[in-house]
């Protein structure tokens, strides 16, 4: 074995190519699952990572395995493949957005096996994922923590272990509803904004600079004020699923859910309008278009 562990990588996506990327350049062991979309796949293996075609192949070549996956029915999925192979010993880092009541039951089928299972959900955006300054919210043991942290580094810029395994998920849904519910009132104050008068690039000079500004909402309005496709990539299903999560939580910790539940419904009628795929910003449009609003392009 190399002097640094072996790592897989399951999920080079949006985020996982550029965490990917950072592995394979600061000497990391680095086999990866190929998939539909070969441009990551294929800029990775010229970086110097190999490709695997299944995910007993890639196990068993790894001593370390990370996701970024959609969701827990995927990370349930290739679990229960690893699983299957045999990965006594091995560690898996699921740094997906997943629910932390899934999460908990994988920790004990894990150790049942052998195997450690670690959240580290992730925070920023395809950017920092590509210049390695992501943050990770880390569930984990002090031990395993020490053990996993200067891998995850390779990626992540800021560290920080918020306690025993799934509380990594925990956190990464309470920071999520925050942000998405912001993005929910973003949309509706423009919308009344705009049934009044004020258009969005006024409602920016006054919001923007000021005590409710921040990063996310920089990236939100650059959207909504300067129509820029890239200012944030994060599709809306995503944010209807991971609200789904933030509500299913909230019920199995016998919260009541009244702001979670109606920030969900706004993502949950974004996605059944077939706005899905779109970014994230794109639901203060369709908020508007809903309340018989056009948007007009620098309004």
């Amino acid at each position: 074995m190399s002097e640094k562990p072996a790592i897989g990588f399951i999920g080079v996506g949006l985020m996982g190519q550029g965490m990917a990327k950072n592995l394979v350049e600061k000497g990391y062991p680095l086999t990866i699952l190929g998939h539909r979309n070969r441009e990551p796949v294929e800029d990775l293996k010229g970086r110097g990572a190999k490709e695997a075609e299944s995910v007993a192949a890639l196990t068993e070549a790894s001593d370390v395995i990370f996701l970024c996956l959609p969701g827990s029915p995927q990370v349930e999925a290739v679990v229960g493949e690893i699983l299957a192979v045999g990965a006594s010993g091995k560690t898996i880092i699921d740094t997906s957005t997943s629910n932390p009541v899934s999460t908990r039951a994988l920790v004990e089928k894990c150790r049942a096996d052998g195997a450690t299972l670690i959240d580290a959900p992730l925070s920023r955006t395809p950017k920092e994922a590509w210049e390695g300054l992501l943050d990770a919210m880390v569930g984990a043991s002090e031990a395993d923590f020490d053990r996993v942290q200067p891998i995850i580094a390779t990626w992540a810029g800021k560290i920080v272990r918020v306690g025993e395994p799934g509380a990594g998920h925990t956190m990464k849904l309470l920071n999520n509803f925050l942000s998405l519910g912001y993005a929910a009132i973003y949309s509706e104050a423009l919308a009344i904004g705009a049934k009044n008068g004020i258009d969005a690039a006024t409602f920016h000079s006054i919001i923007g600079g000021g005590r409710m500004d921040c990063g996310f909402y920089q990236t939100f309005m650059k959207w909504v004020v300067e129509r820029d496709p890239e200012a944030h990539k994060f599709a809306l299903k995503n944010a209807h699923k991971d609200m789904r999560y933030v509500v299913s939580l909230a019920n199995e910790s016998g919260i009541a859910s009244h702001v979670s539940s109606a920030v969900k419904n706004n993502f949950a009628t974004a996605d059944a309008t077939g706005h899905g795929e779109e970014y994230l910003p794109r639901i203060a449009d369709i908020v508007a278009e809903l309340n018989g609003i056009k948007h007009e392009t620098g309004s």
